[in-house]
């Protein structure tokens, strides 16, 4: 790859290094609608990278393994999920329980499903010690936890307990969601969801602050 001839003198590092990340944007955003259309588990690296028009060098380069590959993967679709939290919770910052409800139906789409049970199967070789995908561990709770308890104190939520609430809504959304890629029981996950939502609705604790 070489910069184009109208690339400056002493800035075809900075060229470089941007055409990198493109590039490594660029097969990334093609891998995660990869894994959506054919799954991932069970192909080599070689078939992942010729499924993307790519080269598994240049996979290797970018990712350092197919291990690197997923532990992305599964870090850029949660980017995304917190990014559409982010817009529902600025669009219905008094509401955090139809946030919930808006939201829970947004991941719960089965155009998600083969990147949900990827991140599940992810999770869990990290928690059994793989050292190949340990790292997707790393903020796997807290990069949750802040967005979640921020729109829950937007939404007059006591701050001394808006962080433990976010930290059971977490756990009960991805319980409810693997018992969903488990089962497949779409109505009874729904209704447990629901009864959640509606338990919580009643019980919300407020700021003491907001009432003053």
């Amino acid at each position: 790859m070489e910069p184009p001839s109208d690339v400056p003198d002493g800035t075809c590092t900075i060229w470089y290094v941007t055409a990198g990340i493109r590039g490594k944007q660029a097969l990334l955003d093609a891998a995660i609608d990869y894994v959506a259309a054919n799954g991932i588990r069970d192909r080599s690296l070689r078939e992942i990278a010729a499924g993307l028009g790519s080269s598994h060098r240049m996979l290797i380069y970018h990712f350092g393994s197919k291990e690197g590959l997923l532990v992305e993967i599964v870090r850029t679709m949660e980017r995304r999920q917190r990014a559409v939290l982010d817009e529902l919770s600025r669009q219905r910052h008094d509401s955090p329980t139809e946030v919930a409800r808006v939201f829970w139906e947004r991941v719960t789409d089965p155009a998600l499903w083969p990147h949900e049970r990827l991140f599940f199967e992810i999770y869990g070789r990290a928690l059994h010690g793989d050292p190949a995908v340990r790292p997707v561990l790393d903020g796997i709770v807290e990069t949750w936890i802040e967005p979640l308890a921020h729109a829950l104190h937007q939404a007059g939520v006591d701050p001394a307990q808006a962080r433990a609430h976010a930290r059971l809504g977490l756990a009960v959304a991805r319980g409810l969601l693997l018992d969903l890629l488990a089962t497949g029981d779409r109505a009874a996950v729904d209704d447990a969801m629901g009864m959640y939502i509606a338990m919580y609705e009643t019980t919300m604790p407020t700021d003491p602050a907001a009432s003053t």
